[in-house]
This record gives structure tokens, sequence and C-alpha cells, in this order.
């Protein structure tokens, strides 16, 4: 009996909510604040939402699909808990703490090194700073599993913006009919992605849709949605 028929040559991943967990993400957040607040006499609860309310109005303020740097809105709403500049060792206890909290989505890691070993190309297409990118792999232990990491940093642009995606097909070498994008936003990475012409794989029922070439409950069925696992 044959084997299953291989569909794409590559996958396209988006990174927060896919291959990293959204909920480490904000816990990395809270604990950063967290020892600031203990730090410097700052009331914990307060300093938390102040900081998570300055994050969100820069990203809000943003026009379009022009990129605004993460790393900036942190420096921003650290700034707000201290009503000027941050401390000066803000970024170290940022990341030290983000890295601690950091976790994978479950069955991602599996799944990259299923691709990886099956021998389909796999990249990056995410909204992020691409030292934010570089270091959530680097910390997985799995960036040598991607050859290509395109971000809204290095485009100028956030999804669905069509250049994310062609700058993505661009590093790999690849057709659009032959790669498919997972992610867990319908409008920015599903359709996103099937304007350019690739296949969409929406990951979680808020990516179902129309658009959505496959429907995904589960990190674990991408490999059999690419065709290389019954």
């Amino acid at each position: 009996m044959s084997g299953p028929t291989r569909r794409y040559e590559a996958v396209f991943w988006d990174v927060g909510g896919v291959l990293v967990d959204l909920r480490s993400v904000r816990a990395g957040y809270a604990a950063f604040v967290a020892e600031l607040a203990d730090d410097h006499d700052l009331t914990t609860e307060e300093a938390i939402e102040r900081w998570r309310t300055r994050l969100g109005e820069y990203f809000r303020n943003r026009e379009g699909t022009e990129y605004r740097p993460a790393r900036e809105g942190y420096r921003r709403a650290t700034a707000a808990l201290f009503d000027g500049d941050p401390p000066a060792d803000w970024e170290a206890t940022f990341e030290r703490a983000s890295s601690a909290a950091l976790r994978a989505e479950p069955g991602a890691l599996e799944t990259v090194a299923a691709l990886a070993d099956a021998g389909v190309t796999q990249a990056i297409v995410s909204d992020i700073d691409t030292h934010e990118a570089e270091s959530m792999l680097e910390s997985f232990g799995i960036r040598d599993r991607f050859e290509h990491v395109t971000t809204s940093e290095a485009v100028g642009h956030t999804k669905p913006d069509e250049r994310m995606f062609r700058h993505a097909l661009a590093g790999t070498g690849v057709d659009p009919e032959e790669a498919v994008m997972v992610g867990d936003r319908y409008e920015h990475d599903i359709e996103g992605a099937a304007a350019v012409g690739l296949a969409a794989a929406g990951y979680g029922e808020d990516a179902w849709g129309p658009a959505a070439t496959h429907e995904l409950a589960s990190l674990r069925e991408l490999p059999a949605a690419v065709g290389i696992r019954d």
C-alpha cells in the first residue's frame, strides 16, 4: 500500500498562539513587572495593569499594517511605571522573566520535528521583532529546523499585508501553491495567506472559515494535512 501523498513542500508558521503559548507570554510579562514592582516599592497589581494598558495603547495607535517594534512598546510601558525613563537594567530583567515563563503550544515541537524529519521546508511568518522571534526559536531548540524567518520588523508591515507572505516565499524559494500557512487569526493569517495563493491551516476555531484549506483542532493534525502521515 502506498503512503500518503505530499501536498505541500513548505510550511509557514505563525509564532504567537501557534508555536508559542500566548498564556506563557503574558505570564512572562506579569513576572517581569512583578519583579520591578518588588525592586522599586511599587504596588504589583497596579503596576501590571498600568504596564498592560500602556502597551495596548502603543499597538492600537498604529496605522493600518504599519509595524511598531514590540521592544519600543515594552520600553514605553516600563517607563510609564516610573513617570520617565525605565531602570537601566529593565531589558535584561524582561528577557530573563520572559524566557523563564515561555512555553510552546501543545504538539508544536513534535510537529516541527516531524515535518523536518520528512524534509518539509519550514519558515516563520510572524508579526514580531526579529530578535524576539530568534530568541524564542533558540529557547525551544528548534532554530535549525527553520530555513527562513520573516518578521514584521524586517518587512515593516504586519499580516495580512501580502508583503509578509511574499517575503517568506522569496526567502524559501517555493511557489505559493507549494506552501501552507499555519495561523490562529482568521483575517491576518488565513485570509492574508489565501489572498496570495497559499493554502491556509487555521489552528483553533477562531481561525476557521471559508478561506481555510484545513481546520486544525490540534497541531498534531498538521503532518496529515501536509501529507506526510496517515
